[in-house]
């Protein structure tokens, strides 16, 4: 079984790029030490530390549609709705806490992992 490092996402509004094309599908891997921590230094972050979430959404959002580049601008660029489902999108895929259990399929016996489920989700 191989470690998931990537995610896939889809966007509820969609990211409108220089051209007018509409971006809604990415991806999105999972955040490393340096990625929370040297955003910090930024003098953007300093100055306002609600610009630590664009810093880090440009780090770990790695394909946006057909975007070459993923920058703090096209971040900044975000609908609302679009930048409070990334953040929340962040948090699950980066949450230590949760818990997958493993489990075998009574039908043909393949050995798999599924997330708990906790009621309120």
């Amino acid at each position: 079984m191989t470690f998931q490092t990537e995610f896939e996402f889809t966007l509820p509004k969609g990211y409108v790029d220089g051209e007018g094309n509409l971006q809604k599908k990415g991806i999105m891997r999972l955040a490393t030490a340096a990625d929370e921590i040297l955003p910090l230094k930024d003098p953007r972050v300093q100055g306002n530390p609600a610009y630590l979430t664009v810093i880090l959404l440009s780090r770990v959002i790695t394909k946006l549609g057909g975007l070459q580049i993923i920058s703090t601008k096209v971040i900044e660029d975000l609908f609302a709705s679009d930048l409070a489902y990334l953040q929340d999108f962040y948090g699950r895929i980066n949450d230590s806490s949760s818990a997958s259990i493993r489990a075998i399929c009574p039908k043909c016996g393949n050995d798999f992992e599924v997330e708990e489920y906790s009621p309120g989700e």
